[in-house]
């Protein structure tokens, strides 16, 4: 039996969670590092996995599968296509960068307690969520997908309810209901689009006989397996209404801002760059994959919702005056872009949806990990408390202002790639929306600079003055981030190589080709 690579790779953070979180309560330094060791790790079995996948191979690689329920025929499968492969890097380069930038973030404000280890527990959390979302990327049986799509969310809640942003406003008692009330609006949004999804996947059992993703595939590409047109439609929709809800998708997106804004900087690039990811991921991987008819059907409705994430999303951020709030409805605009780039039904949208999956994750985390430092030093989240911080920590803002630009899709930086390729794609097939998607563009713009321009120039505000620059620890989670940023924006093609030809697979799914340019005969 070959060795399985893939299931060692989520292993390894999973074995890291029980063995962190096992770690003695006086050794909180000794579990900050086996979590950062085990993260590398985890990286470097990542990197194995992108090296070892060959694009111009089969489908799904590096395959695994072993019975597990036999009675209901679910089994332990496992296989990468190119956009698994994308997004599994993505998860295992972003998590070192998370435990260093919250190294600090779960120290004891007492340590009198002998009994309850926060630091151990904190840190224990980030890699089961990581374990859970690199096996939600390689799983290919659709109930072994979903166990895993609803047990992330458990962890998440302690994450968010238990370790909330310390810079609040409000007295202790305010902030802890406040992260009570955000941890509880995430569980409670994911579990309803959960059930949703667990009468679809019940559904998709008596329809097909079995869960496996690729024999479903085969099935209905070889006519073995008919659905009927209600049918695919109603369990589209279930599959679909739970990824929305993970995206997050316009109007079920209202869970994100108070979320990202109650956790720590660390845990709210854990939500919007790794964990969200899971919802994009599952639209290409199981809407098209199983249901491609229907997806064809809810196109036109499902791109006008991304077009409204996007408009709205961007908005929302220009009149923000918290940092973090404003960094989570740009998210929701950004996600309005990746499932506009996929459901454009075009090779150039889909491979920029992907391409824009990995690179909102790093431009996101630069951002948003600066803003936390910023955050920490000043005690605050909002944006009238700052003001010429160039002048004090003139690093910290050259930071910010590249994980700014990158937000704002800027050329010569990675998302620049990827969002000019949704907007091809989508111009190609629907040129309206396409019109309609470039406003985002100039919002962020618009939100980008005004949130830099307030914090970080002018006159400095007294309570900045004393402000430090980014220490060594804070300059080995940034820099990297720009390296990467930088490079990918100039040179795509790793990325570009692997996850090409897994959308031409989608594009086969749903029997869809690209549009034929239209040329006007010379007169």
């Amino acid at each position: 039996m070959s060795f399985p690579l893939l299931t060692v790779t989520a292993a390894v953070p999973a074995v890291g969670a029980i063995l962190t979180a096992a770690v003695p309560a006086a050794r909180r330094t000794a579990a900050k590092w086996l979590a950062l060791l085990v993260s590398l790790a985890t990286l470097a079995l990542a990197a194995v996995v992108f090296v070892r996948f060959e694009p111009g191979g089969e489908r799904y690689q590096l395959t695994e599968s072993h019975a597990w329920i036999k009675d209901f025929g679910v089994r332990y499968e496992l296989g990468v296509d190119g956009i698994g492969v994308a997004l599994i890097a993505l998860t295992a380069l972003l998590i070192p960068f998370i435990v260093l930038a919250g190294w600090h973030d779960a120290d004891p404000l007492e340590t009198s307690s002998k009994r309850w280890r926060p630091t151990q527990g904190f840190f224990a959390l980030i890699l089961m969520v990581e374990a859970m979302v690199i096996l939600s990327f390689e799983a290919t049986d659709v109930f072994l997908f979903y166990i895993l799509f609803e047990a992330m969310l458990i962890p998440m809640y302690f994450l968010i309810g238990g370790f909330g942003d310390r810079a609040h406003s409000g007295s202790d008692e305010n902030a802890a209901a406040q992260r009570s009330y955000a941890a509880v609006k995430f569980l409670l949004y994911n579990l309803v689009g959960g059930l949703i999804m667990l009468a679809a996947v019940i559904g998709l059992y008596v329809v097909a006989g079995n869960f496996s993703l690729p024999e479903i595939a085969e099935a209905r590409a070889n006519g073995s397996l008919e659905m009927a047109t209600s049918t695919e439609r109603w369990l589209f929709l279930g599959f679909f209404f739970a990824f929305a809800v993970k995206a997050p998708l316009w109007p079920l997106h209202t869970w994100l801002p108070n979320a990202m804004g109650e956790a720590t900087a660390p845990v709210a690039v854990l939500i919007t760059a790794v964990v969200d990811k899971v919802g994009t991921f599952a639209m290409l991987r199981f809407c098209l994959g199983l249901f491609p008819e229907a997806s064809k059907w809810a196109t036109p409705a499902i791109v006008v919702l991304a077009l409204i994430s996007i408009v709205y999303g961007a908005l929302l951020a220009v009149g923000q005056r918290d940092i973090k709030r404003l960094v989570a409805y740009a998210s929701i605009s950004h996600f309005g872009f990746i499932i506009l780039g996929i459901f454009a039904m075009t090779t150039q949208g889909q491979s920029g949806a992907t391409l824009y999956m990995v690179n909102h994750g790093i431009s996101t985390a630069a951002l948003m990990l600066v803003a936390g430092f910023l955050i920490s030093r000043r005690g605050s989240r909002l944006i009238a408390d700052y003001g010429g911080v160039q002048k004090v920590a003139p690093v910290l803002a050259g930071t910010f202002l590249i994980g700014g630009l990158a937000t704002l899709s800027l050329p010569g930086l990675a998302p620049f790639v990827s969002e000019f390729l949704v907007l091809v794609g989508t111009f190609a097939r629907y040129p309206v929306a396409g019109v309609i998607a470039t406003t985002g563009i100039v919002l962020a713009a618009l939100y980008t600079l005004v949130l830099y321009q307030r914090t970080m120039t002018g006159p400095v505000k007294e309570e900045v003055r004393t402000l430090p620059d980014l220490r060594a620890r804070e300059l080995a989670v940034v820099v990297p981030l720009i390296a990467v940023l930088i490079f990918l924006g100039v040179f795509p093609k790793p990325l570009t190589d692997v996850v090409n030809p897994a959308v031409q697979h989608t594009m086969s799914d749903v029997q869809q080709k690209d549009p034929s340019p239209e040329v006007e005969a010379a007169k």
